[in-house]
């Protein structure tokens, strides 16, 4: 999915970008904690998931077909004056076939995907991609140890907020989870940025207590990028 269409999903205008880097650069202003926010589409393909309901799917329809044959084969024979004995399995096969496709096709459609896909499996999935994306990132590598990630995963309707060791020391992880609950809440609505801006607000007045601004001598560099990054599909796995 290319940048625009995701923003499209998220109703995101392309304003939205430049006001939640001002938001991030703001926050950041009053800590020595940076703060990296990232989008990714989906966090995993699923296509094993999605297959299985599709396979299973023509497997009922088989099973509910069979106390037809007879009924269906009186058709055949109307239909074609007597139909060879192959057109029976044939209809069956194509049938069965035809549904699978149809359903693996349709199991693409994010809504679909959230119903077919164990809640537990998407939240772990979600997980995992925020923490490697935590480590691609470098924001585990800040000065203190004092980075946050806000990872928004679209298809999943999950959020993760993922703090490096030295913020997770001070703060519990059930702040970040309030402040990502939020946000996913207002993931694809009318007040999508205003919910990016109000996490990212939340994260820096965090941050600002623990690890003010102006605390030492060696300044307040910029370690990580202030923008929203969106991941494109093939940087997921």
């Amino acid at each position: 999915m290319k940048k625009s269409k995701m923003l499209r999903r998220l109703k995101l205008p392309e304003k939205a970008l430049e006001n939640i880097k001002a938001a991030v650069d703001k926050a950041e202003e009053r800590t020595t904690g940076e703060i990296a926010v990232a989008v990714t589409v989906e966090s995993a393909r699923y296509s094993m998931y999605e297959l299985l309901f599709a396979v299973t799917a023509g497997a009922v329809v088989f099973a509910v077909m069979l106390p037809f044959a007879e009924i269906l084969q009186g058709i055949l024979d109307r239909l074609m004056w007597g139909a060879p004995v192959w057109c029976l399995p044939a209809v069956y096969g194509f049938t069965c076939f035809g549904v699978t496709a149809v359903l693996f096709l349709a199991a693409n459609v994010p809504a679909v995907d959230r119903l077919i896909i164990p809640r537990r499996v998407r939240r772990l999935t979600v997980y995992n991609r925020a923490l490697r994306y935590f480590v691609e990132s470098g924001v585990y590598a800040t000065r203190g140890r004092s980075g946050i990630l806000i990872f928004v995963s679209y298809m999943e309707r999950e959020v993760r907020i993922l703090a490096d060791t030295g913020v997770s020391a001070r703060i519990p992880g059930e702040t970040w989870n309030s402040i990502a609950s939020d946000l996913a809440e207002g993931l694809g609505t009318e007040n999508a940025e205003a919910s990016f801006i109000r996490a990212v607000e939340r994260c820096g007045e965090i941050l600002s207590e623990h690890f003010p601004a102006g605390g030492d001598d060696s300044g307040n560099p910029d370690e990580l990028p202030d923008a929203l990054v969106i991941l494109e599909d093939d940087e997921c796995v």
